[in-house]
């Protein structure tokens, strides 16, 4: 790690105290292993005059915010996990990508494919709260990597099985390159058995961390995947024109059931440590997206899904997944991350983008 080695294993000592939540005690009760989209919408202000129509960050600022001005990933292909069907997905994708300036990405032009979890088009029924999430996930995935061809895939259902069975053929797609998965469920001793869905060397596999604050969840909890969190992003007269801190929403904390990947070597936690890195997912400085399947169009969004799907893009510009381990390849590179608050902290992992190096 260099120079910022030993300060990232300084700040991760800190989550000894909180360690306590998978050490010793009685196990907790069986969880039902239903995954919830990790998206926070803020309701708008109709008939407030001067709102704007679109509010949050758009592409231009997130690129500049993160060091990608200038990156392109040359098609590579991203695939996006969800559940259940959003019929309006590639249409309002069009509407994000045109308001903001990106080239067209459709079925029509190759860019755009939908496809359910055999990799075929018997679409599963229709979900207004999963098609949030998808439009979400379609548009940070376009923010970060406009050149990028996409492929969603829709699992037939809301639990890890489900899920998992769409990730795997997401992962059997020739030369796909990362696959995000905005979702999450509470840790449980069952999701052992899951970490195969999510073990795909050569692909990076991105998880969000989760919104409900100082806790964990799976699968950001893998060892076979990159844990993302997130933080506040704000402009500021700094060289980098932007600064961030840690989002207090943002999932984190010490493992209850998986190992220590070989990656990691804190000492304040003895198994899987979350997060690993972060992007701007708090919704007091969030991102625009577009929705209409019963949803309103331009919406503000948040949560570490925002950042899940930007993340995902952003190892598709890097085109070094092939080198992916798991979480592990920032940790070798956290002088290419923006670090946030002095360096690790649990909520927004090792840092931030700072360009493609760490990725």
């Amino acid at each position: 790690m260099g120079r910022s080695g030993s300060r990232v294993a300084a700040a991760l000592a800190a989550t000894a105290l909180l360690a306590g939540l998978g050490a010793a005690g009685a196990p907790p009760p069986p969880v039902a292993a239903v995954a919830r989209p990790m998206i926070v919408i803020v309701p708008g202000h109709p008939g407030v005059p001067g709102m704007p129509a679109i509010r949050g960050y758009g592409p231009a600022e997130l690129r500049s915010a993160y060091g990608l001005d200038g990156t392109g990933a040359q098609g590579r292909l991203v695939a996006l996990v969800d559940a259940f069907d959003d019929p309006s997905a590639e249409s309002d994708l069009a509407v994000y990508r045109s308001q903001f300036g990106l080239p067209a990405c459709t079925t029509a032009n190759g860019c755009f494919r939908k496809l359910d979890a055999r990799g075929g088009t018997r679409f599963p029924r229709p979900d207004a709260a999963w098609s949030r999430e998808i439009s979400l996930d379609l548009d940070m995935l376009s923010a970060a990597c406009p050149d990028c061809r996409i492929a969603l895939v829709e699992a037939d259902g809301a639990g890890i099985p489900e899920l998992g069975v769409a990730v795997n053929t997401a992962a059997s797609l020739p030369q796909v390159a990362a696959i995000g998965n905005s979702y999450g469920v509470a840790e449980s001793a069952t999701e052992i058995q899951w970490d195969g869905f999510f073990h795909h060397p050569g692909i990076a596999i991105t998880a969000a961390s989760g919104d409900g604050g100082y806790g964990t969840g799976y699968p950001a909890a893998s060892p076979h995947v990159t844990a993302v969190g997130g933080t506040t992003l704000r402009r500021d007269g700094s060289p980098r024109g932007w600064s961030e801190s840690p989002w207090t929403g943002a999932s984190s904390g010490c493992s209850r059931y998986e190992p220590k990947p070989s990656w990691q070597h804190d000492p304040g936690c003895p198994r899987r440590t979350i997060a690993d890195v972060s992007a701007v997912a708090d919704p007091a400085t969030g991102v625009a997206m577009y929705d209409t399947y019963q949803g309103p169009g331009w919406v503000l969004a948040g949560g570490t899904s925002a950042a899940t799907a930007f993340i995902a893009g952003v190892y598709a510009l890097a085109g070094n997944t092939a080198a992916v381990v798991g979480g592990s390849y920032p940790y070798a590179h956290t002088d290419q991350l923006n670090p946030v608050a002095g360096g690790y902290t649990p909520p927004a992992g090792l840092g931030t983008p700072a360009g493609t190096g760490a990725f």
